[in-house]
């Protein structure tokens, strides 16, 4: 049966509204075959202006309610953002012969929302990883790290919005982390259950790509931060900002990853009888022993998406589609050669509480920052309106400046001084994104991966 082609107006329906959902929206208003872009989730100063808001509440617990609006509504296409409706089961609540949507379905999905599954299918597809238990119990789990002299990373199994991971310099952390997760629970039922791992060292990288079942195209690599603080001190956040692409990893290395890693992955879950299509995120730490897997995520990365978008050259419909009808190798995948780089800035307080409603001022000044051959966008994450239409703040990371230059240093200098131009009260963000890093001007594509 041949794919479907992708219409043109191609009507759009996005779940999410980040500043990961911002970027995807700016990029598929760019797009030639967008026709009405309606917005599932509206609350983002940002992402409003660029889309519809539904007029009635997108809530997966009447899938049926969501199916009968999209048909009245000709939605041709779905794309989701966040990780939660993926774990939920939109892909198969809302798909149709004539609607594709854009993500893996509720099995495949629980890559990322079941970090145990995960590791038995690493463990099955001898996927190179941290060696691991899992736990239900507290007890056992504080006799497990008691009883050996090594450090350990304490995970919630489920979804925890970035946050469920601790990383334990000592048998007291680790359990404190058991004891805030098992008992205190203070990640609900997703961190009833935990998983303890071997602490590997080495840099972080994070590998994504775009998976139609079979086919396989690695997006340039970039590299997250996770610390609130510069120098990688503090709290773990969501992600502060991000690079692309990263010379942490060379090619050679990267092939290794998408050999025996993605590829095995997607083999692995199809054997299953589970066809993975969407985006596949590789969580890869880089260890004496080579590439080795810290976690798989089922959709962009944020902060990761914004510089990826800012990069994309390709029409982001035809691609979106092409990956989910199956037609990636026949789809024109490319990417600016020059660097990008995403800066977050926090409201006060930030990873911990926030107050919100802060007036945020000075965006329009941000633009005027870029040179020849520059490029600077601001992507709004935690904004909303206010009561007198201004743009105020409304969460723990509120906008993403987003420059692209033609080295590391210039996209990172650009992001900087665009930060420097917006203020807000208590307003933070990390100057030395990408800074570890030595400056790349980019890395060739690569022809997609046919998978066994």
């Amino acid at each position: 049966m041949p794919n479907p082609s992708c219409p043109s107006p191609c009507n759009v329906l996005l779940l999410g509204n980040g500043g990961r959902e911002h970027a995807l929206a700016w990029r598929l208003r760019q797009s030639p075959r967008l026709g009405a872009l309606w917005l599932a989730n509206p609350g983002n100063a940002g992402l409003d202006a660029l889309g519809r808001a539904c007029p009635e509440p997108m809530d997966l617990k009447n899938a049926f309610q969501m199916k009968r609006w999209c048909d009245r509504n000709d939605i041709h296409l779905v794309v989701v953002g966040p990780e939660g409706p993926l774990a939920a089961g939109i892909v198969d609540a809302l798909a149709a012969p004539h609607r594709q949507v854009f993500g893996p379905t509720r099995e495949a999905a629980r890559l990322e929302a079941d970090k145990a599954f995960a590791k038995q299918v690493m463990r099955h597809a001898a996927i190179p990883t941290a060696e691991a238990r899992v736990f239900t119990d507290p007890s056992a789990a504080r006799r497990y790290v008691e009883a050996r002299d090594e450090p350990f990373v304490v995970k919630a199994t489920g979804l925890c919005a970035g946050k469920g991971v601790v990383v334990c310099d000592d048998l007291e952390e680790a359990l404190g982390a058991i004891d805030r997760m098992m008992v205190r629970a203070e990640f609900g039922d997703a961190g009833r259950t935990v998983m303890i791992e071997e602490r590997m060292s080495g840099p972080e990288v994070s590998v994504l790509a775009f998976v139609d079942g079979r086919t396989i195209w690695v997006m340039d690599p970039c590299q997250d931060h996770k610390r609130v603080g510069e120098g990688d001190t503090g709290p773990n956040t969501g992600g502060m900002g991000a690079y692309c692409p990263t010379p942490v990893i060379d090619d050679r290395t990267l092939t290794i990853v998408e050999r025996e890693i993605l590829v095995p992955t997607v083999d692995a879950l199809r054997r299953d009888g589970v066809v993975y299509r969407g985006v596949l995120y590789a969580g890869i730490m880089l260890t004496p022993a080579g590439p080795k897997v810290l976690e798989f995520n089922c959709r962009f990365g944020d902060p990761e998406c914004q510089p990826l978008m800012l990069r994309l050259r390709s029409d982001l419909v035809e691609l979106l589609w092409a990956t989910c009808t199956g037609a990636l190798d026949e789809a024109e995948v490319r990417f600016d050669p020059r660097p990008a780089c995403c800066v977050v800035m926090c409201s006060a307080g930030y990873p911990g509480a926030v107050e919100k409603g802060a007036p945020i001022e000075g965006l329009d000044k941000v633009g005027e920052l870029a040179g020849e051959g520059e490029e600077i966008v601001v992507f709004h994450a935690g904004t909303a309106r206010g009561p007198d239409g201004s743009i105020v703040t409304s969460g723990g990371r509120v906008l993403g400046v987003t420059a692209m230059a033609g080295t590391l240093e210039a996209a990172r200098d650009l992001a900087n001084r665009g930060c420097d131009r917006i203020a807000f009260p208590g307003a933070h963000f990390r100057r030395d994104i990408g800074a570890k890093a030595a400056p790349a001007a980019g890395r060739p594509n690569e022809l997609p991966t046919e998978s066994s």
